[in-house]
């Protein structure tokens, strides 16, 4: 390759056989939107050549950009702006280092994709529950720097609750051994936190400590349509009432995305007919003893009797609870050909996910003539409120009024208590937001946590907080 004055002399500093070639794969995001840059992309093949590359960055104060997968939504893995940066890819790292099955811990490299994780936990009896529909691609690095959550978070907590231990390379090159596969250790600040969700503006997490559960013995999924986002709400406090804990995901479905699914993936199979506005996909997980299938009876019955549920189907086999969830999965990818004006990963106190499915649907119609597809993950307040153009328009029609739809989402988001930035981080493309709605001390505290671990801005400059000018 081609290099200019200053990339050559960076290259000349780094390990052997770490660089590749600089092709547009480093440089996209799934939307399309956004297009990075690069001087140089280097792949270690081990923490020591990682620390090698970053020492070497922060010697030429030459900019970092972590890469995992690349599936984030937000431009945390891209820098369109500002000095050419090098692209750091984990796409080597990919060893799982250890497996502890007694213990419930996997050791991960943080170039292993999030599907490698959970198949080596289900070769020793366990899982890693942590599951999202890109975990093919998704790399266990950017999961935990974006502190992603996905389907189960509802009863397992997300990316942060399932790590004990990180092993990071920090801004100055220095490695932090803290790859620990204990419950309990207090010992002074908790930098894997502070890593975790920091979307490698504070260091690059090269490895993880992870830990696994028991896989039930019995689940069981169904679909049940209901009346309004009202009454999933209510369907969702009885499910966790008759199976305390036993409830693994709960996921709200409007028919918007149905109307979707069908003109775009006519081949996924929809099990009701006709199309429900709303529904819920539900998923448990119990104990031996405990059948599934009754137990989902049951909930259908006792929420029919509450007048929450007018229909619903449960499935009969391992195969068609994959067909369930194959639909669910399938939304995003409908959504994607329809064309999205703008998309929304926001969450609210549960209380409030109803008020404000009926106030902005309301809102957004004096706004625009648009379609709205509203689903996601209802057990832990997690919705994807994305906006399309009305049938027969494109979405480009709507660029004028792309920026005021979404603030005044957020701000109503906001207003009620909830978050504009629900598990895809903030990346760049919420930087603005997070200015006008973070908490001012909050703000200050991450702008001098930033200075004293990075001081010389080479860190995905631009992720999170703004680039300074």
């Amino acid at each position: 390759m081609t290099l200019n004055p200053a990339d050559e002399s960076l290259a000349a500093r780094l390990p052997k056989g770490v660089l590749r070639e600089v092709s547009p794969a480093y440089l996209e995001e799934p939307r399309g939107r956004y297009f990075g840059q690069a001087g140089l992309v280097a792949a270690p093949r081990d923490v020591e050549e990682a620390a090698a590359v970053v020492r070497a960055c922060a010697e030429m104060r030459v900019p970092v950009v972590p890469r995992g997968g690349g599936t984030g939504l937000v431009g945390g893995q891209i820098m369109p702006e500002g000095p050419a940066p090098l692209v750091l890819s984990l796409e080597r790292m990919t060893a799982i280092r250890g497996l502890y099955a007694d213990e419930g811990v996997m050791l991960a490299e943080a170039g292993a994709t999030l599907q490698q994780a959970r198949d080596a936990a289900a070769g020793v009896g366990r899982q890693f529950p942590l599951s999202l529909a890109a975990q093919g691609t998704a790399q266990i690095g950017g999961v935990l720097s974006t502190n992603a959550g996905g389907v189960n978070v509802l009863r397992y907590g997300n990316a942060r609750a399932l790590c004990l231990g990180v092993e990071a390379v920090l801004p100055s090159g220095e490695i932090m051994h803290d790859l620990k596969r204990l419950r309990k250790d207090n010992t002074g600040y908790d930098l894997r936190d502070l890593l975790i969700g920091a979307e490698g503006t504070l260091g690059v997490i090269t490895a993880a400590s992870l830990a696994l559960a028991p896989v039930p013995a019995e689940t069981g999924v169904a679909m049940l349509v209901v009346e309004s986002p009202e009454a999933a709400l209510q369907l969702l406090s009885l499910a966790q009432a008759r199976m305390a804990g036993g409830v693994t995901a709960f996921e709200l479905i409007a028919g918007e995305g149905l109307d979707f699914l069908a003109d775009h993936f006519p081949q996924v199979r929809q099990p009701l007919d006709p199309r429900p506005e709303w529904m819920v996909l539900v998923e448990v997980g119990l104990p031996a003893g405990l059948a599934a299938d009754a137990a989902l009876e049951g909930l259908f019955v006792a929420g029919a009797e509450a007048g929450l549920v007018s229909d619903g189907v449960i499935a009969q086999s391992g195969q068609q609870a994959a067909e369930f969830w194959s639909m669910r999965e399938h939304i995003p990818e409908a959504n994607r050909a329809v064309g999205a004006i703008a998309s929304h990963d926001i969450s609210l106190p549960l209380s409030e996910i109803a008020g404000f499915i009926r106030d902005a649907g309301a809102i957004l119609a004096s706004m625009g003539d648009m379609r709205i597809n509203c689903f996601g993950h209802l057990g832990d307040g997690n919705l994807h409120y994305n906006l399309f153009p009305a049938r027969g328009r494109h979405r480009d029609e709507y660029d004028d009024l792309r920026r005021e739809l979404s603030g005044r989402i957020h701000e109503m988001v906001v207003t009620r208590g909830g978050s504009f930035s629900a598990e895809h981080g903030v990346g760049r493309l919420k930087t603005g937001d997070l200015a006008r709605w973070g908490d001012p001390a909050r703000l200050a505290a991450m702008r001098a946590i930033k200075q004293a671990l990075d001081p010389a801005g080479i860190m995905n400059p631009g992720a999170i907080l703004p680039m300074p000018t």
